[in-house]
């Protein structure tokens, strides 16, 4: 039976290379002195050929890998990369690479700091500086960071306060089409068989429009066809006929909430309906995104309608449902892009 001399202690190797080598030096070949101490033939051929270089000392087991401590970057380079990486893209440094991948730090590393890194080494320094391998989150070139946080540290808190003191109720607004090849989440399969689902080959769609608060109010419509002024106008005389009190509707920088046909109405409605525009290119600080997200989920996702008359059935019970689950539309404000809403 063969040892396993990876899984020996350092002297016990040792001991076993001079054993067979003292075995073949007593006459045994090679071979049987594999056979006999239960070591590969490889393993007596090179303790063989050390004691030959040098003597029988020479079989003993140096110290292996790299000195405690060392490492092939020092504390100071390691800072720099690091730094780096967490400020800036590769296509920033003009690297070949579009994320921060092992590769991309390697070649990071042997540009900044002369060294040649392998993917392994990589992965135990990004390891060692608390970084993880996530899927990045998408922004868009044309946002505006100081806007953002303008709105955030001085915009919003006025308009909370503003509200709050006219007892207005703030509704967070957006629009959203769905389509009939959407599919999201996954199925249990045997490992290696993708699998397969049926559905129609027809492609067809509808399109909604909702509004909800902190406090886990949800207005919503279902229509058909392009997102128009007039439709938004109507969606807002539903909102008024449903909500007693004042309103502070909360949207994006859409085309038609911007309208002339959009101002006029809100102009005529001024004592208890305002309209509010985010600032461009920030979906993540508009908490109906998440509701969105919920109906392409749950309501789209999950089912298989035939043709649009289904679908919107589908995307109007599911909005149905979650009127009446209060809690659930409180809790997307608790996700951390859009607590500072709750």
């Amino acid at each position: 039976m063969k040892i396993d001399g990876r899984k020996l202690d350092r002297a016990t190797q040792a001991h076993l290379r001079r054993q067979v080598v003292l075995a073949v030096r007593g006459g045994m070949t090679q071979a049987e002195a594999a056979r006999v101490h239960g070591l590969s033939l490889r393993a007596v051929q090179k303790a063989c050929a050390r004691a030959r270089e040098g003597s029988l000392r020479a079989l003993k087991d140096d110290a292996r890998g790299r000195p405690a401590g060392h490492t092939l970057l020092s504390q100071a380079q390691q800072a720099k990369v690091r730094s780096i990486i967490v400020g800036k893209l590769p296509d920033q440094l003009k690297l070949p690479f579009y994320l921060w991948t092992r590769q991309a730090v390697a070649q990071l590393a042997k540009r900044e700091c002369g060294v040649d890194l392998s993917p392994t080494t990589v992965g135990r320094y990004l390891k060692a500086w608390g970084m993880t391998p996530q899927k990045p989150v998408r922004r868009a070139y044309e946002r505006n960071d100081a806007a953002i946080a303008a709105w955030l540290a001085e915009q919003y808190p006025l308009i909370a306060k503003q509200a709050k003191r006219e007892c207005a109720q703030i509704y967070w607004g957006d629009e959203m089409g769905l389509r009939s090849d959407h599919v999201s989440g996954k199925s249990y399969a045997p490992a290696g068989q993708t699998p397969l689902i049926r559905a129609t080959g027809q492609r067809f769609g509808c399109n909604m429009i909702s509004a909800i608060t902190n406090k886990g109010a949800l207005a919503f419509m279902v229509f058909e066809g392009k997102f128009r002024a007039p439709l938004f106008v109507e969606f807002l005389r539903r909102l008024l006929r449903q909500v007693e009190g004042k309103i502070c509707l909360i949207v994006d920088g859409h085309p038609v909430h911007k309208s002339g046909v959009v101002k006029r109405f809100v102009q005529a409605n001024a004592q208890r309906l305002r309209l509010i525009l985010l600032p461009g290119y920030c979906p993540e600080l508009n908490p109906d995104e998440l509701l969105n997200q919920d109906v392409k989920t749950n309501a789209l996702g999950k089912s298989r309608p035939a043709n649009k008359g289904e679908m919107i059935k589908a995307v109007r019970s599911h909005l149905h449902s979650r009127q009446k689950q209060p809690a659930i539309i409180r809790n997307l404000f608790k996700e951390k892009h859009v607590r500072y809403a709750a």
